[in-house]
């Protein structure tokens, strides 16, 4: 079977939206599924949606696996992007050929870097994104010399390519670039912006590049939002695809079908963008925060405020619990009653949020397993359920019944028939009698092993009064320590589907 490209691709039949040429707009450091799944997907809809005209190039951030690049620009940029999933309770699975990458080039291979310097000059370049990884933004002093082929660092690369934008336009003010950080760190634009000034003195460049670069830049931060699995794993499965495609492609690529970008950025930026005219679901806002806390307190709150409960009533993928009437409508009452009354965004947003959480959950490709999602859930629902559970008792001046059953239920994960603490973990025993592993800061599971012959209400008052966990004596929450154990006391000799059924 031939290998995706142009021509072959035109020899399928293929009559989806596909844009050829254009001139290359934007310069992307990142190459990885994500990107690609993602940014790429909207660049592409913005190509066809919104004339927008542009390609992009792909700039590899690291040079580990230059053969990226080779299959990239083998199919000349093409790939075959599946959006996969469930919307509105219907199955979705959506096949799109990705033309908006003009190649991909890996700056560590000789003469490469000069590839990426020469885009810094183009008239065309308007914007750099890029995602390389949580570590990718960071400053070392002494990483990087100017004259460096390339740089270490991303921030590196990204003040050498923005001197010879200056350079090469004389520092024009109108030359500028739109920088899209999609890092998953907090203001990842700012702590990119950061580095890239820490450079620019390391490398002592003038003081009126340094001007030029932080006000005729926008570094924006960003919050992404999509789930990319990245590629099929059974061999089968892939094959049936290719075939029914009549090629192979070797970068093929797989998302979820949500998706959510939000800008921060300066007024009029949302029109210099191309994506509000696309009608695709990026935003331009003021501040992001506020879209940050709703991920955090409802996507994020959902998965670890009713999983642990969950697996103790023999779930044991995020799948199956939607098809339950009692774990989704526990986790619907919770979104819906006690979080997003306490988010400052508009509540119809909130509520769509929300609404979309269940689909996402439901995914029919998606094998999300419990287990994998209680990784840490100590600081996990200090920092992701705590929040709200807070709020709702600041602002209703009452206990909010899912969110301290999820507490109670958190408890029960940890403590439930303790059999040892390996070095790696803590074993208990499922209601069902098969073991799992507990697996969290050594100090957590530490604990939980040092009261596993504790009554409940020993144990409950133990977890309350743990200031380490939870920055704060939670047994001072009026009537709070006589709710948990109650609820603890109902999910050991209930069960805990039950436990959950009472919130109800």
């Amino acid at each position: 079977m031939e290998t995706l490209n142009y021509k072959v691709l035109s020899e399928t039949g293929y009559n989806g939206y596909i844009l050829k040429d254009a001139p290359v707009k934007v310069m992307q450091f990142g190459e990885g599924n994500f990107l690609r799944a993602f940014v790429d997907y909207f660049y592409d809809i913005a190509n066809e949606k919104a004339g927008y005209n542009g390609k992009v190039k792909l700039v590899q951030p690291i040079g580990n696996f230059p053969q990226m690049a080779d299959w990239i620009n083998e199919q000349e940029g093409l790939y075959t992007l599946y959006l996969r999933g469930s919307e509105k309770g219907q199955k979705v699975d959506a096949k799109r050929v990705i033309s908006c990458v003009s190649d991909c080039v890996c700056p560590y291979i000789d003469g490469k870097w000069d590839e990426v310097l020469a885009l810094a000059r183009s008239e065309d370049l308007e914007t750099v994104v890029s995602n390389t990884t949580e570590a990718g933004i960071a400053y070392t002093q002494g990483d990087s010399a100017f004259d460096q082929v390339p740089p270490n660092s991303f921030p590196a690369k990204l003040t050498r390519v923005l001197y010879e934008r200056y350079k090469a336009f004389n520092g024009a003010a109108d030359k500028g670039l739109v920088i899209l950080s999609c890092e998953l760190i907090d203001n990842n634009g700012k702590e990119l912006k950061k580095c890239c000034n820490n450079y620019a003195k390391d490398w002592n460049l003038e003081a009126e590049f340094i001007d030029w670069m932080n006000n005729a830049n926008t570094f924006c931060s960003t919050l992404v939002d999509r789930i990319v699995p990245g590629r099929i794993r059974d061999p089968k499965e892939l094959a049936a695809m290719e075939e029914a495609n009549g090629y192979h492609d070797q970068v093929l690529d797989v998302g979820e079908v949500f998706g959510v970008w939000v800008i921060e950025g300066p007024a009029g930026l949302e029109d210099k963008l191309p994506f509000k005219k696309a009608g695709v679901n990026v935003m331009v806002v003021p501040d992001v925060t506020p879209y940050k806390k709703r991920k955090v307190r409802i996507l994020n709150g959902a998965h670890t405020g009713f999983v642990l409960g969950a697996y103790l009533a023999g779930f044991d993928i995020v799948r199956d619990c939607m098809h339950n009437d009692t774990v989704r409508g526990f986790m619907n009452k919770m979104l819906h009653e006690e979080i997003i009354p306490t988010l400052p965004l508009d509540k119809k947003d909130l509520e769509e949020f929300a609404s979309a959480v269940e689909d996402r959950f439901n995914n029919p490709f998606v094998n999300h397993e419990l287990m994998s999602i209680s990784l840490n859930s100590t600081s996990k629902w200090k920092a992701r359920n705590m929040p709200s559970f807070l709020a709702y008792i600041e602002e209703q001046k009452q206990l909010p019944k899912c969110l301290t059953m999820s507490l109670a239920a958190y408890i029960a994960f940890y403590s439930n028939d303790i059999q040892e603490r390996t070095a790696d973990g803590l074993i208990c025993k499922r209601p069902a009698g098969n073991t799992y592993k507990i697996q969290d800061d050594a100090w957590a599971l530490d604990f939980y092993y040092a009261h596993k012959d504790d009554t409940d209400a020993q144990l409950v008052h133990a977890v309350l009064t743990n200031t380490q966990m939870w920055d704060q004596d939670l047994t001072r929450i009026e009537g709070l320590e006589a709710a948990v154990l109650a609820d603890l006391e109902l999910i050991r000799t209930q069960g805990a589907e039950a436990a959950y059924k009472s919130c109800l």
